[in-house]
């Protein structure tokens, strides 16, 4: 058992991921189950995602993606929609100096042109105050579908093709990524997901490929730095082969 355990110490990353994608799920659930409404869960989440985010930045991570608001998102009606933009807008303006103060600069992917003024003029504010930041990014995925993704990627490219700017039959995988909403950034290590699902929910489709998951029952308003340090602990532990 020493041995397997030696063996298995040998072949593992040994290393915190570059680039940690997570699912963030869970909490309208966690507010049902407590006979509140799911802004609450929504709320509590946010709490989350700011103590999680410091870990990640402590623990060395260099990118940290959040899936906060998908596209299919919208289909839950205006009664539960609408106070999550201002919950959006209200974690935007009060996280805009704590994240700066830590050196943590804030990027979005999605469609963000699609959101409530007020909630998109707040986080264009929070990406500008922080775009001087040289720590962790930390990429908000709001209004964000991987599939939307990759139809205005291949748009975009399709665009730079005929206008003679890019050479069709060079185009490759480095070209493709190029015209992600991650464009510059290393591919996702390490998926988390929380909550109890598994799947990954139309989140980064192509940027996943050779991600390790990782998912947990604990559902996100419940989830602990302590948890995020467990699921760090496994990813060092895996063996990667790429395909290999």
């Amino acid at each position: 058992m020493i041995e397997r355990a030696k063996s298995a110490a040998r072949n593992a990353t040994a290393t915190v991921p570059r680039h940690l994608a997570i699912i963030m799920d869970g909490n309208r659930r966690w507010a049902a189950e407590r006979s509140l409404p799911a802004i609450e869960g929504h709320r509590q989440g946010a709490r989350t995602l700011r103590q999680v985010a410091g870990a990640c930045a402590k623990a060395g991570i260099a990118h940290l993606t959040v899936f906060a608001f998908s596209e299919e998102n919208w289909r839950r009606g205006a009664a539960e929609v609408t106070p999550l933009m201002e919950l959006v807008r209200s974690f935007a303006r009060s996280e805009a100096r704590r994240l700066a103060r830590n050196g943590i600069r804030v990027r979005l992917l999605g469609r963000p042109d699609r959101l409530p003024l007020a909630t998109r003029t707040a986080l264009e504010e929070l990406v500008d105050g922080t775009a001087a930041c040289t720590g962790m990014t930390l990429n908000l995925a709001v209004d964000y579908g991987a599939r939307t993704e990759l139809c205005d990627a291949v748009r975009a490219l399709a665009n730079e093709v005929a206008s003679g700017r890019v050479n069709g039959a060079a185009i490759d995988e480095n070209t493709l990524s190029d015209y992600l909403y991650t464009a510059g950034m290393p591919d996702p290590d390490l998926v988390i997901r929380t909550g109890g699902e598994l799947r990954v929910s139309n989140f980064l489709l192509y940027q996943i490929a050779y991600a390790e998951l990782w998912a947990t029952t604990t559902q996100w308003p419940d989830f602990t730095p302590e948890l995020l340090h467990g699921a760090l602990e496994a990813f060092s532990l895996r063996q990667r082969r790429f395909g290999r």
